[in-house]
């Protein structure tokens, strides 16, 4: 007999099964490609066109896969609520972690359109942006613009006066907190690219790590981009005092939180409060990749 509460796991299984079946010529490939593959989906499609997607639970009234306990959540895209952002033009956002989970920095979803305008951030709030959809431009104080495409990224240091204006669909996650300065460093500003990151060791493990910012004091926390190939999971079940904001880009997988098993994918979103054990699995025919914010160089007790 299946204990009551594996019933949604099996179920969540079975439906990422017959779902990336049934659309195998929509991105999910044969290990061999054929024919069929040689058109790859643009990448990261699969953030904003999961293989379960919200349409795929409309005849099931109330079902999320999405869950909320104290010390993580997952939050999947059906239960995604798009509203207007405070003070930007023509955007909707999605908060997907925020201070009311208990996290001390916020991640969200910003769908722009074409003649959308960001707002600033609050004061004392430092903010990362990456492209998963479409492009942006990002004109900051000196008078500098930048061109930004999908798998790029900029960060913008506290109180640092910026733009972001959209021509086109564009779909960017944001990272915000309040920094919290030492001594007399200050953080500069990053533009750059997920593919011209060097890759990093990682002994004892096998999956491979990017940092999108330097390691360097000034910087309170960092963005790690993790490649793991199918069959390929973490070593080591980690506990530490580091929180972290997870969004899966690519791919599918198990993971692991406290005494929990969730099956995830493209688009789904994880927090992970201090000391919670959390461990990773990719799974099916395509490489995982997923970016994860993680707070840095500063003593817990600051």
């Amino acid at each position: 007999m299946v204990p009551a509460g594996h019933h949604l796991l099996l179920f969540a299984l079975a439906s990422l099964g017959g779902a990336a079946a049934a659309g195998a010529g929509k991105g999910f490939c044969s290990a061999e490609p054929s024919n069929d593959c040689s058109q790859s989906p643009p990448l990261y499609s699969k953030v904003t066109s999961p293989t379960l997607a919200p349409v795929h639970f409309q005849d099931l009234p109330g079902f999320t896969r999405s869950v909320y306990k104290k010390d993580h959540a997952l939050i999947t895209p059906e239960s995604h609520v798009f509203s207007p952002l405070p003070d930007w033009t023509n955007t909707l956002g999605a908060y997907l972690i925020s201070p009311a989970l208990g996290a001390h920095f916020t991640m969200y979803l910003a769908n722009m359109q074409d003649g959308s305008k960001s707002a600033l951030p609050p004061k004392d709030v430092e903010r990362l942006i990456f492209v998963v959809q479409g492009s942006i431009a990002l004109s900051v104080e000196s008078g500098t613009t930048h061109s930004m495409l999908v798998d790029s990224y900029a960060y913008l240091p506290a109180n640092m006066k910026h733009s972001v204006i959209s021509d086109k669909p564009s779909t960017l996650v944001i990272f915000e907190r309040r920094y919290t300065a030492i001594g007399d460093y200050h953080a500069d500003l990053v533009v750059g690219s997920t593919d011209k990151q060097p890759l990093l060791e990682t002994p004892g493990e096998v999956f491979e790590l990017r940092k999108l910012l330097p390691t360097s004091l000034p910087y309170d926390f960092n963005i790690h981009i993790m490649d793991f190939q199918p069959g390929e999971y973490l070593n080591v079940k980690e506990v530490h005092y580091n929180q972290h904001g997870l969004l899966l880009l690519e791919g599918q997988g198990i993971y692991r939180l406290g005494n929990s098993w969730y099956p995830v994918q493209a688009g789904d979103t994880i927090w992970m409060a201090p000391f919670v054990p959390q461990w990773y699995a990719a799974l099916g025919k395509t490489k995982s990749r997923y970016l994860l914010y993680k707070d840095v160089n500063r003593n817990p007790l600051i």
